[in-house]
């Protein structure tokens, strides 16, 4: 057994996937309503990284982005603004100029995303350099392929690179959890991810069929909540891709909550990556549709 098989055996890992999916059945059956209300959309938005990952990003369409966040209290003075806006490395430097709340994080996916497939030469490159344009937070994916074929020593070795040239910038790592095969492996990945030294865990890139689903979350509260009870160390939690409706985002808090606690329901430790969430969200929360994102 090498040192990683060891370090699982210490976790409770899944037993199986029909078991994940009773369980988290069981827990939206019994706590979803209670959490569908206004005071949970508004937190939910609080909670959002405003991404924009697309071939056909401009320079004009990040600033705009960026300047719609700046004016967000000027047309909704009694919600709470997004936690960050997520771009590509080469629309970091518009966002940085263009962003005037300091409360916003300016997040950047590095290191060959979405598949992560380049030479970890390119990937330390070009985080380093999208945190000297003035990114604050780092995503980054987990090289599935390789572990998928066991070779955890190399995924952990690549991440802890990563982790070093992050310094103090949060480093969040996406497990692109829909490749992953089994609920086992997700665990598996998160606890990986988590002795590497990641701030955060993160469930997709949202550029595949399968993204982030309640199952996925699931486990990887539990994972979260097994290393901080084992260790002390918190680490946060961002589902992504695919979370788009007011529902499936009470879903995520659901599960969080019933999971992990009260303690992880605010944008330091809980974030969702989303697109077309946020005007989703204000659509629920004014009662009428609203596209101001």
């Amino acid at each position: 057994m090498n040192k990683f098989e060891e370090l699982f055996a210490q976790y409770n890992v899944p037993a199986s996937d029909e078991q994940v999916q009773k369980e988290v059945k069981a827990l939206l059956d019994a706590h979803f309503e209670e959490n569908n209300n206004k005071e949970v959309w508004k937190q939910c938005l609080h909670q959002i990284d405003l991404t924009t990952l697309s071939a056909d990003d401009t320079v004009a369409k990040v600033r705009g982005m960026a300047n719609a966040v700046n004016h967000f209290h000027e047309h909704f003075a009694d919600i709470p603004n997004v936690a960050a806006i997520c771009v590509y490395p080469a629309m970091v430097a518009d966002v940085r100029d263009e962003l005037k709340d300091p409360e916003v994080g300016i997040a950047c996916v590095t290191a060959g995303f979405p598949a992560s497939q380049t030479f970890l030469e390119v990937k330390v490159a070009e985080t380093a350099m999208a945190i000297k344009a003035g990114a604050t937070e780092i995503d980054v994916v987990l090289s599935v392929g390789k572990f998928l074929e066991g070779r955890y020593e190399e995924v952990y070795d690549e991440l802890c690179e990563l982790r070093a040239v992050c310094k103090d910038v949060h480093l969040k790592v996406i497990l692109e959890t829909g490749m992953l095969q089994s609920d086992a492996n997700i665990y598996k990945a998160s606890i990986l991810a988590m002795q590497a030294g990641c701030d955060f865990i993160k469930t997709s890139t949202g550029k595949i069929k399968v993204n982030a689903t309640p199952e996925a979350s699931y486990v990887m509260c539990r994972a979260i909540k097994d290393w901080f009870e084992k260790t002390g160390e918190k680490i946060c939690f961002k589902p992504a891709g695919g979370v788009s409706t007011t529902e499936e985002a009470v879903q995520h808090y659901t599960i969080v909550k019933e999971v992990l606690g009260e303690d992880w329901l605010n944008n330091k430790s809980f974030r969702f990556g989303a697109s077309r969430l946020a005007n989703n969200l204000l659509t629920s929360i004014e009662g009428k549709e609203v596209k101001y994102f």
